[in-house]
């Protein structure tokens, strides 16, 4: 008598590399692109480095994957606060600054991807493109929704860079006068 095996479900490739990227955002994260392993990036992912090689063909290939889905998260972030603010009567490009601050308090490695991303950048082509590319629609999706006009776009942006730096080095948890002067009062 033979016992009836339970059929085996079989993910396919573009399951895999949805969660090989999600692996790989917290190691490149961590680490940067030059530091991070593809052989911890294959194991926090369940895969063979081998495999992960056929998945994406390239380290550089992988992080721009990465920092992709960081930027996909940043623009769905951007779009739920802004619709939202629409209903409620509320100021668009505010709500957008504001959901951007709960979404690096809840997921970090957007934060970290993004800011090692803009690292990389400097050396790397192809991640340079998706630093651009992401900016670009991160650009156009505010100035659509807000009306801002360039300068008060700049500025916007310009706080925001300073809202990642104060988060990755956790100044909101100090209590010294620089850090309460930089970081905004979330209470």
């Amino acid at each position: 008598m033979t016992t009836p095996t339970k059929a085996r479900t079989l993910s396919t490739a573009e399951e895999r590399r949805e969660s090989l990227i999600a692996a790989a955002m917290p190691v490149f994260g961590q680490h940067g692109f030059h530091a991070a392993s593809t052989v911890e990036i294959a194991e926090a992912a369940g895969i063979s480095q081998a495999y992960l090689f056929r998945l994406f063909p390239t380290k550089v290939a992988l992080f721009v994957a990465a920092a992709d889905e960081g930027s996909r998260r940043m623009l769905e972030t951007f779009r739920e606060a802004s619709d939202r603010a629409r209903r409620e009567g509320r100021d668009q490009l505010e709500a957008m600054g504001e959901a951007y601050d709960g979404l690096v308090d809840r997921d970090r490695d957007v934060l970290l991807i993004q800011l090692q991303s803009q690292v990389a950048a400097s050396g790397e082509p192809e991640i340079r493109a998706a630093m651009q590319r992401c900016f670009r629609n991160v650009y156009e999706l505010v100035a659509e929704r807000s009306g801002a006009g360039p300068e008060e776009l700049r500025g916007w942006f310009a706080y925001g860079m300073l809202c990642n730096v104060m988060a990755a080095i956790d100044a909101d948890r100090l209590d010294d006068p620089w850090a309460k002067a930089l970081t905004k009062d979330k209470d």
